[in-house]
């Protein structure tokens, strides 16, 4: 048995591990990202030195933003793949929480290797340590429990091997997976120990693709022949299974439509006839009123987020009923659905055997086929319509970056109005889905540019553009300084709108006339009260004079200003040819935004309030909250 300090140990552990599906046999961690400081730079810095051919290391800048990084590698890789994440004590782990939950939620699995304080408890309180009198074993890292789907503290190193092994089966596990926690006392990591034999051998995980049971298959046939106006609802478990493939068969043998969430949106091509798009709060009017009518849902990996359902709103038909096919037991059972628990890809292929010589009413697949096409007529326009003008809208700068990503292209964003827009708008046309990578599980500001990073280590081959706009940039522009240093040619495309412009856009709806949501200097006014050309208000008061393209030009990167959207089509393909980590600035008018499509989203209105625009805001809330179902009718 060798004598190793625990973080030797751990770290030759990783560099062993892989997964398997389908026959492919793969490398599970592409290596360690990690800000070293007093923490572990003693213990997991050395043994990452010692052992870089094994499990290479990658410096960062911000500890969430190497989360995100590692979380946006294993979406592009499926889930077949991350990176570890190592931090010293104190700040840098609690740095961490954020990517936490974002990889937790999304259902996308990273491990987290956080130092921690002393085990002995001999330098107490330790610089960066939390005291608690009442706790005398409580670190900051206790922040990471619950949005960790496993967390153990190694206090000895005998407790290596058992709790690296259940990591590992957490992490491989689709059902299961998100961030992972080792968390690890300074000391620990530098102590030696005698590491049991096979510890460090080299060991493959299967990743089984879970079957359906047969009852369940005939009973979601049987619910299936019987309904009128089915619809299946395509989640991200579809294109983390790679059934995109499964999914398009399963369309054109049925002739069922298909609508999309933002995790499945890509999973069936927009140009297929069945393919209706954007589903819920920023769907596009084809499948919102497609779902309305549906009398059978039939979600495929999805684990209906608020968004989907449109806080309960979409599905209208009072007696509309649900089958969810979900290999996490948890999201199959939503909704009072029909429960398929079991991987998309074998159970769509499983059901579309059972459906042999089934074809949904002709009335329902031919007035699906009309309304698909209608919408990509409206895509057209929208985009179109959004070129005139200056500044143009975000409509138009989605529908360059689209075109400048082709088949194989991937556009990266998370938060701000840009989501929803692209979640409408955005034409896809990879086949395997991947082209679309807009983290909005948690939405969380910042992720752009650190995801498009690990998208693009993930792919190389394929040109990968993060479209950040509403204030993101500001939160995480470090990280362009690592895409910099590591050499990794990504495009970020600034849209900047002046604050944020999603939240401003929502504050008006709410009678709030976008209080709070503008870079100015407000000088006591509202930041819309003046009347601007064309009836609507203005922002009062000074903008700050921030200079956004220079800032990224000051972290290393090749920067274009632009000011058209033809200028931007040409700084795209200009851009995407460099292979350097580049920028692209754009202003976009944050006025000009897409319709509801009929679409709803629950955000509360003050019940009472001295401000007219409230009390209006308030009636057009019980209005649309009058259409929110329970959605309790049995599923058999």
């Amino acid at each position: 048995m060798p004598r190793l300090t625990t973080a030797q140990a751990l770290v030759r552990f990783l560099a062993a591990q892989h997964v398997e599906r389908d026959g492919r046999r793969e490398r599970f961690f592409a290596g360690c990202l990690g800000i070293l400081g007093h923490g572990n730079i003693a213990g997991l810095g050395e043994a990452l030195r010692a052992h870089a051919d094994l499990l290479p290391f990658r410096p960062a800048r911000n500890e969430q933003g190497m989360v995100h990084v590692a979380v946006g590698y294993a979406r592009q890789r499926n889930r077949m793949a991350t990176f570890a994440c190592t931090s010293s004590v104190g700040p840098g782990a609690t740095n961490m929480v954020t990517g936490a939950a974002l990889a937790t939620i999304n259902r996308l699995p990273v491990l987290l290797l956080p130092g921690d304080v002393f085990a002995t408890r001999r330098p107490h309180p330790v610089l960066q340590g939390l005291e608690l009198p009442h706790d005398g074993g409580a670190s900051v890292n206790d922040c990471l429990r619950p949005v960790s789907r496993y967390f153990a503290r190694i206090e000895r190193p005998e407790q290596l091997p058992s709790a690296a092994l259940e990591a590992m089966r957490v992490l491989c596990d689709p059902a299961q997976t998100g961030a992972v926690t080792l968390a690890l006392p300074e000391d620990v990591q530098a102590e030696a120990f005698e590491v049991p034999a096979g510890f460090l051998d080299q060991r493959t995980w299967p990743v089984e693709r879970r079957p359906a049971a047969p009852a369940a298959l005939e009973r979601a046939a049987e619910a299936i022949r019987g309904a009128r106006r089915p619809l299946l609802v395509a989640g991200g478990g579809v294109i983390y299974s790679e059934a995109t493939g499964a999914l398009r068969r399963f369309a054109d043998e049925t002739g069922i439509p298909v609508a999309e969430t933002h995790a499945g949106r890509g999973a069936l091509t927009s140009e297929h006839p069945l393919s209706l798009g954007a589903l819920g709060a920023t769907g596009g009017l084809a499948a919102n009123r497609l779902a309305a009518r549906a009398d059978l849902i039939i979600g495929v990996g999805t684990r209906w987020g608020d968004f989907t359902t449109a806080s309960r709103s979409a599905f209208l038909d009072p007696g509309a009923r649900f089958i969810n096919i979900n290999v996490a037991e948890h999201d199959a059972a939503k909704l009072s659905a029909m429960m398929v628990t079991a991987d998309a890809r074998v159970a769509l292929e499983a059901l579309r055997e059972r459906l042999e010589g089934y074809r949904a009413p002709a009335d329902w697949e031919h007035g699906a086929v009309e309304a698909a096409a209608a919408w990509r007529d409206e895509v057209d326009r929208q985009i179109e319509q959004g070129e005139r003008g200056d500044p143009p809208a975000q409509a138009a700068v989605i529908g360059a970056v689209n075109d400048a990503c082709g088949e194989r292209g991937v556009v990266v964003c998370a938060a701000g109005s840009a989501p929803g827009e692209l979640h409408r708008l955005w034409k896809a046309r990879d086949p395997q889905g991947k082209g679309y990578h807009v983290e909005y599980g948690y939405s969380c500001m910042g992720y752009e540019i650190p995801g498009a990073i690990g998208a693009k280590l993930a792919a190389p081959d394929r040109p990968v553009i993060a479209l950040v706009g509403d204030g993101s940039y500001l939160m995480l522009p470090g990280e362009l300084a690592t895409a910099v240093a590591e050499r990794v040619p990504i495009v970020v495309v600034i849209v900047d709108n002046g604050g944020y412009a999603s939240i401003g856009a929502l504050s008006r709806q709410l009678g709030e006339r976008g209080w709070g949501t503008l870079h100015h200097r407000d000088h006591g006014r509202l930041p819309e009260d003046e009347p601007g050309a064309d009836g609507g208000l203005r922002p009062g008061g000074e903008p700050l004079p921030l200079d956004l393209a220079e800032n990224a030009r000051s972290l290393g990167a090749r920067v274009v200003s632009v000011r058209t959207i033809a200028e931007l089509r040409a700084a795209l393909a200009d851009a995407l040819a460099a292979g350097e980590p580049s920028a692209v600035y754009i202003r976009a008018d944050r006025y000009r935004s897409l319709p509801s499509y009929e679409s709803w989203w629950e955000v509360p209105v003050a019940e009472v309030s001295e401000q007219a625009e409230v009390r209006m805001a308030r009636e057009r809330y019980e209005a649309e909250r009058a259409r929110q179902r329970a959605y309790l009718t049995p599923s058999a």
